[in-house]
């Protein structure tokens, strides 16, 4: 698949993950609409791409976990942009405890963001894609969808939930020729993984958001007739 000229949305842009996404598609040419909550992190990025890629990038500023703020943000950007070809779900949260210990808000706050503001966002693009009859949803999960551990009760539930509304949206759209593929990485080298206490390293020991971005990469240059559906990556060095 052609990417130049593509114009992709994502959540979560401003940092980590969907940031490392956003560099990788400007390079292949692909015009951009980011998501995420903090305005200054959307404007740098912004100025960056813009300068050393001459795409077009379009920002909003959002808390996904509000559906009339999904919702906003996505009509906007698909506005400026013309149209969305691709649609990266990264935008998440992780916070660890035993299942008694953890505030029921903040449980629930998990479940908001991580499973309910990707409903929200890809329901907001969705009718785009349709009406083109072509189009590719990439959710960022985690091997903690697949399987569950103690103290992660709400970012599991949270994580396979998103699982199983990827493999659901898949057998429903797939008659329109979007793809829906769930990337599944282990411990990324992120803010979201340090602040929530994962064992990280600042050197190469372990994942980067670069890796994860590749492998979203490889995953949309597949011939449109085909689609990987759960794609997992890991590092070679566990920590």
């Amino acid at each position: 698949m052609e990417l130049t000229n593509k114009a992709a949305i994502i959540t979560g842009a401003g940092k980590g993950i969907g940031k490392a996404i956003a560099v990788a598609l400007a390079k292949e040419g692909t015009h951009l609409g980011l998501i995420a909550r903090t305005a200054s992190d959307l404007e740098a990025l912004r100025s960056e791409l813009t300068e050393q890629y001459g795409i077009r990038v379009s920002v909003a500023t959002a808390d996904i976990s509000v559906q009339e703020e999904a919702e906003r943000a996505v009509a906007s950007l698909i506005t400026e942009l013309g149209t969305v070809d691709i649609l990266i779900n990264n935008a998440g949260v992780a916070k660890f405890g035993t299942l008694v210990d953890m505030d029921p808000l903040e449980w629930e706050r998990i479940i908001r963001i991580n499973l309910m503001g990707t409903y929200y966002v890809t329901r907001a693009a969705l009718p785009t894609m349709i009406a083109n009859n072509v189009g590719n949803v990439i959710n960022v999960a985690s091997t903690a969808g697949e399987r569950g551990f103690a103290t992660g009760s709400a970012y599991n539930a949270s994580k396979f939930a998103v699982m199983g509304m990827t493999e659901a949206l898949m057998q429903e759209v797939r008659k329109f020729n979007i793809r829906v593929v769930a990337l599944t990485p282990s411990t990324v080298n992120t803010d979201l993984a340090r602040d929530a206490g994962l064992k990280t390293d600042d050197g190469d020991s372990i994942m980067q958001p670069e890796d994860v971005a590749e492998l979203a990469l490889a995953t949309l240059k597949l011939p449109q007739r085909v689609f990987v559906k759960t794609a997992g990556i890991w590092s070679t060095n566990p920590q």
